[in-house]
């Protein structure tokens, strides 16, 4: 890996040690028909919209269909904003009526795997049809616009039908991952006063199944609001039905009707909540509404990943989190897309399955998250190298920054190196993707996300709020509103104001840290919690797991800190091996060495810890600050709802250092 040290130029900006000098310009044959085909054009594009931004928005929100348009595309009271104040619209019927009506009608909106091999299709037509009729069940059951309704399903089409129905009555879905604990939907539901619960009798996974309704009926005991559930068929659990609670999805579905007028909505009626953690307390309800949410995710998608009508789009998020939201379900049929969803492991029943699915569908765009790549990585080249990809024609990774060494593996094995790489970093905050490159214009960089999207005004500023110089490092912010913005936190506007809006004036704050290159192009430095002090240098952690990974013997590592008399903060690194590879005092060294080699002895990891896995969210995030309170205390005391595998930790704790 190339690298070169840069000096911070300012006590309060963040060391930047790490600099990428391999570029990838797209090949012209994709450039020839990408929607955005040259540096120039995005050039153009984010310059009119920097100039005059509510008419750049105003433009993207023409191409929907309005009930009535709006009188002001902006009214800005910081930090509150309202887009499109004065119309109506429905997303559900941007979504999915306004495709019946074209040819689409029987083009798949949905191809759909289960677990265990099997297949459905569903057309726009079809789609149209089901999410109508679950739609006049929620009226069924006394849901009205602004009620909130929680979702607790596993990766079913129905789950996408079911928050489509939401959006279509006006009723706020806010959908609940199908891996969290009775008491995580407890705490979800209770802080959004949902009325009525929509879940599966189970869900599939590794080849067994997990009874989702035992789950919520332990969760209900506690919920008040809660008026009534009703229970999708998937995996045959055995369940108990509770007389005049619970419902069985089909026998509502028998009873309906399959036409169902969508609600007239005002462009900020509110249209989901998502909860995301905290690093301390309970989750953050984030909001989303309507109209703003919608033009965003629609013109994100289009631009960064560049569809086509032909395209087979495969994102592998679950819907129980922001990507879901935006990029399989929202954004990909606001542009009626076909979207490709699988209900499984990316393991079961091998480590080839995604390459099997790529290349028995035929898909044409991959969207996943660099943990999950990382893990591909570990499991071996011949998982990938034994399928045909050359179906393929784009990737995307999404959730944290990708180090350069998983980019180039990506690049290389997945996408043969002919697709490129939209590397996106947005929030569940943001709504829809912010920084990312334009596949036909956007010359790529191993481990950045690039330039922000036009419309997008981001920056990279000093504790004063005055601009960066190039490749110095300090904190990412917006500094103008945007369309998809979160309006607050749900029913707690002071938390809202505090968290996102009280470190810069007018700007929101994302809380990572950041520097923009010499090229304008942003690199993402990892959450300014997780910046440490080392001798009075202020480093990113995420540069030093980019220098352990770029070792060949690296899978994947997580550095954080733990305080230390004489430096200030000690770097402690959790470093996962390659199969190939065994944990010893001398590879322990060799890691050292190394880190010293690529960004200088100042990042030197003070411990490095063998770990066979690292504690992740179910959306594939390292939990970082569950590793802080490890290599400080050997002890967790934090919220641990989110953890994808307890056993992680147990393993992990009560491990030393061998120096």
């Amino acid at each position: 890996m190339a690298t070169e040290k840069t000096t911070a130029q300012s006590s309060d900006s963040i060391s930047s040690v790490l600099s990428e000098r391999r570029k990838f310009p797209p090949s012209a044959e994709f450039s020839s028909n990408a929607n955005v085909s040259s540096m120039e054009q995005y050039e153009k594009l984010y310059a009119d919209a920097a100039a005059d931004p509510e008419k750049y928005w105003g433009e993207q929100a023409e191409q929907f269909h309005w009930f009535k348009k709006w009188d002001t595309v902006l009214d800005w009271k910081p930090p509150y904003a309202k887009w499109y104040d004065g119309g109506k619209t429905n997303i559900c019927y941007n979504a999915i009526d306004v495709h019946v009506k074209s040819w689409r009608k029987n083009k798949a909106a949905i191809i759909w795997e289960g677990e265990e091999g099997n297949e459905r299709i569903l057309t726009y037509g079809e789609l149209h049809r089901q999410v109508c009729k679950f739609a006049n069940v929620l009226k069924i059951a006394g849901i009205k616009p602004g009620d909130r309704v929680a979702i607790y399903m596993g990766m079913v089409p129905e789950l996408i039908i079911a928050v489509l129905a939401c959006a279509r009555v006006g009723a706020v879905h806010n959908v609940i991952f199908a891996g969290f604990s009775a008491h995580a939907i407890t705490e979800r539901v209770n802080d959004s006063r949902a009325k009525l619960v929509i879940c599966a009798d189970g869900t599939r996974r590794r080849g067994g199944s997990i009874n989702l309704k035992n789950i919520v009926d332990e969760a209900i005991v506690n919920t008040p609001s809660v008026r009534s559930v009703i229970v999708l068929k998937v995996t045959n659990e055995t369940v108990h039905m509770h007389d005049g609670m619970d419902h069985w999805w089909h026998d509502l579905m028998g009873l309906a009707v399959d036409d169902c007028e969508p609600a007239q909505l005002d462009s900020e009626h509110p249209l989901f909540v998502l909860y995301t953690s905290g690093s301390t307390g309970k989750p953050k309800g984030i909001l989303h509404t309507t109209a703003g949410y919608m033009v965003h995710a629609a013109t994100s998608f289009k631009y960064v990943f560049d569809i086509k009508d032909e395209d087979i789009y495969f994102c592998t998020a679950d819907v129980g989190w922001i990507t879901g939201h935006t990029y399989m379900a929202y954004g990909p049929l606001l542009n009626g897309a076909t979207v490709f969803m699988y209900e499984g492991a990316p393991n079961y029943p091998q480590w080839d399955r995604f390459w099997d699915i790529i290349n028995r569908h035929k898909i044409t765009i991959f969207y996943t998250a660099p943990t999950a790549i990382r893990a591909f990585i570990r499991a071996g080249n011949e998982w990938v190298t034994k399928h045909d990809l050359r179906s393929l024609r784009l990737l995307g990774t999404v959730g944290e920054p990708i180090n350069p060494e998983a980019w180039m593996w990506y690049h290389k094995y997945v996408g043969q190196e002919k697709c490129p790489i939209v590397d996106t970093w947005w929030q569940t905050e943001t709504g829809g993707i912010m920084v990312s490159p334009l596949p036909g214009a956007t010359p790529t960089k191993p481990g950045t996300a690039t330039r922000p999207l036009p419309g997008i005004m981001v920056d990279v500023v000093r504790k004063d709020g005055t601009t960066c110089d190039a490749n110095e490092g300090g904190y990412l912010v917006i500094k103008q509103p945007w369309p998809s913005m979160l309006r607050t936190i749900y029913g707690d506007n002071e938390r809202y104001e505090k968290t996102y809006w009280s470190e810069f004036q007018n700007m929101y704050f994302t809380g990572d840290g950041a520097r923009k290159d010499d090229d304008g192009y942003i690199w993402i430095m990892g959450r300014v919690d997780d910046v440490v002090n080392v001798s009075g240098h202020r480093l990113g952690t995420s540069e030093v797991e980019s220098a352990l990974v770029s070792h060949e013997s690296v899978a994947e590592a997580a550095v954080v800190s733990r305080p230390d008399e004489i430096k200030g903060n000690a770097l402690v690194a959790f470093v996962t091996l390659k199969d190939e590879y065994e944990g010893d005092m001398k590879l322990r060294e060799a890691l050292r060495n190394h880190v010293a080699k690529e960004i200088g002895p100042i990042a030197k990891p003070d411990e490095i810890r063998w770990a066979k896995g690292l504690p992740k969210t179910r959306s594939g995030k390292i939990m970082r600050r569950l590793l802080r309170e490890l290599a400080t205390s050997n002890e967790v005391k934090g919220d641990v709802t989110t953890l994808e595998d307890f056993g992680v930790l147990e393993t992990l704790r009560g491990q030393e250092d061998e120096n």
